[in-house]
């Protein structure tokens, strides 16, 4: 007999508030945009096979990053999925990234008339320099729709 499956808690960030937004206008559809980060995120981010992720609320997901030669680790899971408007995941990395926090990304998706408006949170950061460090979602996020834009 199985036990009946019991959604996972929230990640308690109150004991690390500091967070950052970027807002980006993207000519990328919602749908393109939301796919990218569910089913092909090893197209545009994670190292290419490196991926272990089904796009499944309270679903775990691994994944590696090349950067400078060397590969980097990132953890997580899948809290909250709304195709074409909404993701929240988890994100765990090590030092120069969350430095093993459970932070929080969430991905708004709103329709415009030339494409997506975009706004990205990243919170749960010990302080504010580990969330500065992350201003470079900004540089990712138009450099996913430049790729968006190609394909």
């Amino acid at each position: 007999m199985t036990s009946p499956t019991v959604p996972l808690a929230r990640p308690d960030l109150s004991g690390r508030p500091h967070q950052l937004t970027v807002e980006l206008d993207m000519k990328a559809s919602p749908t393109a945009i939301y796919r990218a980060w569910t089913e092909e995120l090893d197209t545009w981010f994670a190292a290419p096979g490196a991926i272990r992720m089904r796009a499944r609320e309270d679903e775990p997901f691994y994944f590696e990053t090349e950067h400078e030669g060397n590969r980097h680790p990132h953890y997580g899971r899948l809290l909250t999925l709304r195709p074409d408007e909404l993701l929240e995941l988890t994100w765990v990395t090590g030092r120069h990234g969350t430095e093993g926090a459970e932070t929080v990304v969430t991905v708004e998706l709103t329709p415009t008339d030339t494409g997506t408006r975009l706004r990205l949170t990243h919170a749960g950061f010990y302080d504010d320099a580990a969330a500065k460090q992350h201003e470079v979602w900004g540089s990712i996020l138009a450099m996913l729709d430049g790729r968006l834009a190609r394909a």
